[in-house]
């Protein structure tokens, strides 16, 4: 993570709390909802190697408010509704995070037998299962 008080804005809005402990160069999230902790140490030289991070919440409601919520702080939102992602069915959310994270608040809706392309066509199977026509694999978890 390459500035930390970027990091902690985000961090404090995305997760609805403040940092339990700040250090220079150090924050320390002890997040209750969801049950998360998060150590951030700060480094100029090399921006943050995660692809991206998810919170499974139980139900669209929830993707929902967590949706309006985001907005209301400012993130610019990608909602993905009835997307296809890890062999599952999803509802989802989108916000971009420090140093290019993407952040995504999600629930399953089923299982799904293949995970489609961005291109992809998505066509229920003979077991009613959600299958692609596509080839190639989507960039998500």
């Amino acid at each position: 993570m390459s500035n930390l008080e970027e990091s902690i804005e985000f961090y404090s809005k995305f997760f609805k709390t403040k940092p339990v402990k700040i250090r220079p160069g150090y924050a320390n999230f002890a997040i209750a909802e969801p049950p998360l902790k998060l150590v951030l140490f700060e480094n100029h030289e090399v921006a943050g190697s995660i692809n991206h991070l998810g919170v499974e919440v139980f139900s669209t409601t929830e993707v929902v408010e967590a949706t309006r919520y985001l907005a209301s702080e400012g993130f610019d939102t990608d909602i993905e509704d009835g997307t296809i992602c890890c062999h599952a069915l999803q509802d989802k959310v989108w916000v971009d995070g420090p140093d290019g994270s993407r952040w995504e608040v999600y629930t399953v809706l089923a299982d799904a037998s293949e995970t489609p392309s961005l291109a992809g066509d998505e066509t229920r199977g003979s077991t009613g299962s959600l299958t692609s026509n596509a080839t190639e694999t989507a960039p998500c978890c």
